[in-house]
């Protein structure tokens, strides 16, 4: 697959799947930040963090560290307060807002299963056809939007700007794959 293509079609999908994602007990971040807890050391997971949280972070951990091993109530509530120190900044690194945390059993999208299985597997061969697919997808039905709505344009002022509308969400969605293979990736 083009290089640019795949990097285009991570960019429209990559936001929402790590919307879904990063929250979870079960997720990339959680997992570190139990990680950087089971082995002492925080900096396994101030990767997820931006360089201006990690004073935060380090306090945090301090904190958690030493409430921590005062019985398994007070542990399990230290570890939770530190998944979601975490999260939260980790989340408005992203310009996201934090709303909890999911349960560990939680299930991500497909899509983003694919993504992580393609990152420990260290290649995208299984990945490509579920993007290209749902990019396929997603072309098709804005582009039959565009087709109804143009079809009943001149119709009335309202029907135009239906169509105009519909229009502009086509030919962002193009650009975006413009934009993405023409940036010097």
């Amino acid at each position: 697959m083009n290089r640019a293509i795949l990097i285009a079609i991570l960019t429209i999908l990559t936001p929402a799947l790590l919307n879904a994602h990063c929250d979870s007990l079960g997720g990339p971040v959680v997992n570190d930040a139990r990680t950087a807890l089971k082995n002492g050391r925080v900096d396994d997971v101030l990767k997820w963090v931006a360089a201006g949280d990690e004073a935060e972070v380090r306090s945090a951990f301090a904190r958690a560290l030493a409430v921590r091993t005062a019985n398994d109530a007070a542990r399990e509530l230290a570890d939770r307060w530190f998944f979601e120190t975490v999260v939260r900044l980790h989340r408005a690194s992203e310009g996201e807002p934090f709303t909890g945390l999911r349960p560990a059993d939680w299930k991500p999208p497909a899509m983003l299963e694919a993504a992580d299985a393609a990152v420990e597997r260290g290649d995208t061969k299984e990945l490509e056809p579920v993007l290209v697919r749902a990019v396929s997808t997603e072309l098709r039905e804005r582009f039959q939007r565009l087709l109804r709505a143009k079809a009943h344009a001149g119709e009335s002022i309202e029907a135009g700007r239906a169509f105009v509308a519909a229009y502009t969400e086509f030919m962002r969605f193009v650009e975006t794959f413009d934009h993405a293979s023409t940036d010097g990736r």
